[in-house]
């Protein structure tokens, strides 16, 4: 901790004493207008994403940035909505007619991303597969944590304990394959483990973009399978002091939410702290409550940072909890669900917000500094991240309770060094590495050893850019060692140190047909290291209910893939079609035998873990149309197929094929805006490519319902209210990545299962308002 401490302090003199020389301050000011009447925009927003400023048009249409160095090549992104979104790569030195003419579109598009390449990009011109999902979409569509609320997007998925816990999966990926960045910190929080979420407030993600397909060349080891990138908004325009209050409530399982975030820019001086809360009791299938599923969660969090003439350097620091209820399905003869001693569970049990035990106790603390500073002729991005990871595992209270305690330390660092771009050649270099440190504190069990992990990688990458097309790519060279410690005990685990290391690399193309449609690439090559449960897992896993063994002569996983997408877009239609092929050497999952061991006079089944090859294949499609400003018809559709190579059988936890529609009926009404109502149904199909563990799952249809309308309480200030239905007939359904459903958690008795949550209806309020302007 003291030495990442001294490396901020460092880092941060060197930005706050930086020689005026590197860059003059200067404003970047232009007018917002629209293409067809000519008249001014108010209230349009324009923003330089690499340095993490905006602002947005007063009465005149008129605009104007301040603290933006001099010189410098950025890319501008200019929206209103009801107009098509302009990105435009603007040089700040010369920085000509600063005017924005928008055309009218009831489809915005041209969303800019950062994930996936060095620097932010128009979506079209970046070769890797990416989605965006807005705030609006994580906050009106009814989930439960953050990944449920982008299970939505096309080839993403969970893998579910209950509402409380959800792991994504994309394409088929999941556990240590998928990435997690926030603050711009690969987030490192056990994610090995079958029942461990992930530890991000939802409510602090102004949106997420999930990229889908391996990302080892920015992001090293396992982003084999893609990230997902949670992004905070940018920092208030200067001279505002801004926030918002939101909060929501849902009839099945009671959740109720709250988060309050205030903001504020003083000539480049930012800060921002939220504070959120979450509770919820036991949630409700069609036919039954499941005792003992309630969760809660805190989370508090700030920001303070400069954004001036050389860049900008932010310090985020956050404080998250949460507390989750466990329960073993029991049943007696009746087909109750039922406790130890064979009771049933009475209405005001399943409605009580204090957890009983078996339940978990996750803390997890994270500081993170993100800086892009202009250095000679370029710039460069650092990330500089801590994390302390808390997980007890308690049957009981007090330290005699603590079955299982995880104790970790990751320190990491990211840095990415871009040259000027000459000829429309950008080249890019970086390095990268963590060093994790985790421990059993206390408890009664061990599941896995203390460890120790350090890894670091380098890569170079170069991009070119013609008119309508687009040329990238790049190598990378990673390295990680991992030592196990041995220990005696009520578990036995044998020293061992293990280092592996891979060269991956990265090609990728754009073209751009006209303004309409284009067309995109990628191919790939990824890798990732075996995780420290599956080199030396020894014991219960408890939340996953078998005795898992490990195996310190795994190899790593070899991915490599290939995806393309044609993509089509005009003012009344949006539509894409995509395809991906991957195939993975040495993939890494666990079988049983069908033997079984005694533990504390209860059988368990073990689990070992094994590797073959896999070969995992898809589709993904959407098509939006908007024929008229009143009528928003939404559809997608994913389709993912896994194998094992060497078994010749499906892949375990592979999700079934889906398509989602909805439509949306816009009105225009007097004293609001943004008003909507919509229908949706989502169609899951029969998924039947099993693992020899796992049973089949019958297909399924849901029907899902909301109305939200933005109401205009006076000039400056708006309230928007909503309420959205999931599940509205109450159908009797099991996801196939739910772990409740038949034969997951109990090979001696394959019915024992537990639907999914039924009709569930969310209403909320938000409340954006603005102190100073």
């Amino acid at each position: 901790m003291k030495k990442i401490l001294l490396f901020l302090v460092v880092l941060l003199s060197v930005f706050i004493f930086s020689p005026s020389s590197a860059a003059e301050i200067t404003e970047f000011r232009g007018r917002i207008t629209d293409a067809q009447t000519q008249l001014p925009l108010p209230g349009a927003a324009i923003s330089i994403p690499d340095l993490r400023t905006s602002a947005t048009t007063n009465q005149n249409g008129e605009f104007v940035i301040k603290n933006v160095p001099a010189r410098g090549r950025f890319l501008v992104q200019v929206s209103y909505i009801g107009y098509k979104t302009i990105t435009q790569s603007v040089d700040l030195a010369n920085p000509a007619a600063l005017n924005f003419a928008l055309q009218p579109s009831v489809i915005e598009g041209r969303e800019v991303v950062i994930t996936g390449s060095a620097s932010s990009s128009d979506n079209r011109k970046n070769s890797t597969s990416v989605s965006s999902v807005s705030k609006a979409d994580l906050l009106y569509h009814p989930s439960t944590n953050l990944i449920d609320a982008i299970s939505r997007v096309p080839g993403v998925s969970q893998v579910t304990t209950g509402p409380g816990i959800s792991k994504p999966v994309i394409r088929g990926l999941s556990y240590n394959r998928v990435v997690t960045v926030s603050d711009g910190v690969k987030q490192q929080g056990q994610q090995w483990g079958d029942e461990h979420g992930i530890e991000i407030d939802q409510y602090s993600a102004d949106h997420v973009e999930v990229l889908k397909g391996p990302a080892s060349l920015m992001y090293g080891s396992d982003a084999l399978g893609g990230v997902i990138n949670i992004l905070d908004g940018l920092p208030a325009p200067d001279g505002t002091i801004r926030g918002e209050f939101l909060t929501n409530y849902a009839t099945n399982n009671g959740l109720t939410g709250s988060s309050l975030m205030l903001q504020g820019n003083d000539n480049g001086l930012i800060y921002k702290v939220r504070g959120s809360y979450k509770n919820a009791y036991s949630y409700k299938t069609p036919t039954e409550f499941v005792p003992n599923s309630g969760f809660n969660e805190t989370n508090f969090e700030g920001q303070i940072g400069l954004n001036k003439k050389w860049g900008y350097a932010h310090l985020d620091a956050s404080s998250f909890r949460t507390n989750i209820g466990f329960y073993e399905p029991v049943r007696n003869d009746a087909g109750q669900l039922v406790d130890d001693d064979g009771n049933t569970f009475t209405d005001a049990q399943n409605k009580d917000r204090t957890l009983a035990y078996p339940k978990q106790d996750v803390r997890h603390y994270k500081i993170a500094m993100n800086s892009n500073i202009l250095l000679g002729d370029g710039s460069l991005k650092a990330t500089l991240g801590f994390q302390h990871n808390l997980r007890r595992e308690l049957e009981g209270p007090g330290d005699d309770g603590i079955a299982l305690f995880l104790n970790s330390y990751t320190y990491s660092y990211d840095l990415k060094y871009s040259f000027k771009e000459v000829n429309g050649w950008a080249p890019v270099l970086g390095a990268s590495g963590e060093f994790m440190h985790s421990l059993n504190t206390t408890g009664a069990e061990q599941l896995i050893p203390d460890y120790d992990s350090k890894a670091f990688g380098g890569f170079a990458y170069i991009k070119k850019t013609w008119d309508n097309d687009t040329f990238n790519a790049g190598v990378r060279f990673d390295y990680r060692k991992m030592t196990g410690k041995a220990f005696d005990g009520d578990a036995q685990f044998n020293a061992f140190s293990n280092k592996f290391s891979h060269v991956t690399g990265a090609l990728g193309y754009t073209h751009e047909f006209n303004d309409a449609f284009s067309f995109k690439a990628n191919a790939g090559s990824a890798f990732r290291a075996p995780n420290i449960a599956e080199l030396s897992a020894n014991g219960v896993h408890e939340g996953a209910y078998r005795y898992e063994v490990g195996n310190p002569d795994l190899k790593p996983e070899q991915s490599y893939q290939a995806d393309a997408s044609f993509e089509y877009q005009n003012q009344y239609v949006s539509t894409s079609l995509g395809a991906f092929a991957n195939i993975i050497n040495n993939y890494i999952y666990y079988s049983t035998s069908g033997q079984n061991i005694t533990v504390d006079d209860r059988d368990y089944p073990v689990y070992n873990f094994v590797q073959d090859d896999a070969f995992l294949r898809g589709i993904e499609a959407t098509l939006t149309l908007h024929p008229v400003s009143l009528i928003h018809f939404e559809n997608s559709f994913s389709y993912t197929r896994a194998t094992n190579r060497t078994t010749k059988e499906s892949l375990p936890f592979t999700p079934a094929a889906s398509l989602r529609n909805e439509l949306r009926f816009e009105p225009k009404i007097a004293g609001t805006s943004h008003s909507y109502i919509s229908v949706g149904i989502d169609n899951f199909w029969r998924q039947s490519k099993i693992d020899s563990f796992e049973t089949p799952t019958a297909g399924y249809t849901l029907l899902n319902a909301a109305i939200g309308t933005t109401l205009k309480l006076s000039k400056n200030q708006v309230i928007t209210v909503y309420a959205a239905g999931k599940n509205l007939l109450d159908k009797a359904y099991y996801d196939h990545l739910s772990r409740f459903k038949p034969g997951r958690l109990s090979d001696e008795d394959p019915t024992l299962g537990i639907y999914n949550m039924g009709r569930n209806i969310t209403f909320g309020v938000n409340i954006p308002f603005t102190l100073k302007k």
